[in-house]
């Protein structure tokens, strides 16, 4: 069995629900990277915004758009390989342990089904079928005492690709209206309807996939990436009252 194919066919499972911690957490950084450099210059003026003018915003946006989703996608591909690195590891460490401690290793796999309401004579019988088949039973307890997922089933650079697209789709999107307006009040105002319209977008985008409470994804998105959107607002406005 492809199983695969039969977890997005029968489970309904695509690859945005496969890549969605990367979609979302590029996404967020996208929108919150570039709108920092919105907010910094409007916080220091909207005066000192008029002087640079719209060509250096959008090179100063465009720029950490760029290298920061390029930092972030390459920082997951490695954050992926390691995970990888280390699960594999890990799991060869423990069939050692089921060829050579027999015994301490049944003893885990007791407790670990005892922890999880079995009773005495079914945990025995469990044990006993799984010490038959160790590659099984090293899953088992890398899943139920390590509490680590076997990552062998994605590949580490097509989440680092999905990073990347996820921060530079949306974190253009503050940008947009210094695209086609000069740098004024205005304009930083519309910048504003626009992350907030990313962050909803992003919010729903995360409900659609996880099938969450919609209020829940999106409340919870616009207020984590608004207080960080915040953040760049006051350094701004601090550093340029100085």
């Amino acid at each position: 069995m492809d199983i695969i194919k039969h977890r997005r066919e029968a489970h309904g499972i695509g690859g945005i629900q496969e890549n969605l911690r990367q979609i979302v957490y590029g996404g967020n950084d996208g929108i919150v990277t570039t709108f920092a450099v919105v907010a910094g210059f409007a916080g220091a003026g909207a005066e000192g915004a008029a002087q640079i003018g719209t060509l250096a915003v959008l090179l100063f946006g465009l720029a950490n758009l760029f290298a920061d989703g390029t930092a972030m996608g390459l920082g997951e591909f490695l954050s992926s390989r390691s995970e990888r690195d280390i699960y594999r590891a890990t799991r060869s460490g423990e069939i050692y342990r089921i060829a050579h401690h027999p015994d301490e290793e049944r003893a885990e796999v007791l407790a670990l089904l005892r922890m999880r309401n079995l009773n005495d004579h079914d945990a025995a019988a469990l044990a006993e079928q799984l010490e038959k088949h160790p590659e099984l039973l090293a899953d088992f307890m890398m899943s139920y005492e390590f509490g680590m997922a076997n990552p062998d089933d994605s590949n580490p650079a097509i989440k680092g690709l999905h990073t990347f697209a996820s921060f530079v789709f949306f974190g253009i999107i503050p940008l947009t209206p210094y695209f086609v307006s000069e740098p004024t009040e205005r304009t930083f105002y519309l910048s504003i309807l626009a992350t907030a319209g990313a962050l909803t977008g992003l919010g729903l985008l995360r409900w659609q996939a996880s099938k969450e409470s919609m209020v829940r994804c999106v409340l919870e998105t616009v207020s984590i990436g608004g207080v960080c959107a915040l953040v760049a607002y006051i350094v701004g406005w601090w550093i340029g009252g100085w």
